[in-house]
């Protein structure tokens, strides 16, 4: 008999995901900064990076699943039908981190580790930007039988 999954469907796992990047919306970090000659107390709000780690963290403190481990691996094929939901959560946080480090949102050395982004120059003054990334897809039939 199958093992029974904490997250019933793809469809819901896209939901936590969406809950995920509202929660943090919803709760910014601040940086207090002093301002004026009374340095007085300003706390800004700061936009929080979305990643994988931190969303598998969200459900952990909501009590839901403590890690995605086994939706994202696969294990036994048994849950192919979240792989390419698994594939969209992982590129919208790349997607969300490149554009935030992009605008300066995000300190862009921490993101470019993050990412798997590579900036190097060299003593002639030519530079070499390598992107590496890395996810796996794979395919579904239409019609599994």
């Amino acid at each position: 008999m199958p093992k029974e999954k904490l997250i019933q469907t793809p469809e819901k796992l896209w939901k936590l995901f969406e809950e995920y990047v509202n929660h943090e919306r919803q709760n910014p970090l601040y940086k207090t900064e002093y301002v004026g000659k009374d340095g007085n107390t300003v706390y800004t709000p700061l936009a929080v990076p979305i990643t994988f780690e931190g969303f598998e963290c969200y459900l952990a403190d909501i009590d839901y699943i403590q890690d995605l481990g086994q939706y994202s691996s696969n294990r036994d094929g048994a849950y192919e039908e979240y792989i390419p939901i698994i594939t969209r959560i992982r590129k919208n946080c790349f997607v969300q981190n490149f554009k935030g480090a992009s605008v300066g949102l995000f300190n862009p050395n921490i993101i470019a580790r993050k990412l798997g982004l590579k900036d190097t120059v060299d003593d002639t003054g030519s530079k070499d930007v390598t992107i590496k990334v890395k996810y796996e897809s794979k395919r579904i039939d239409d019609n599994p039988q």
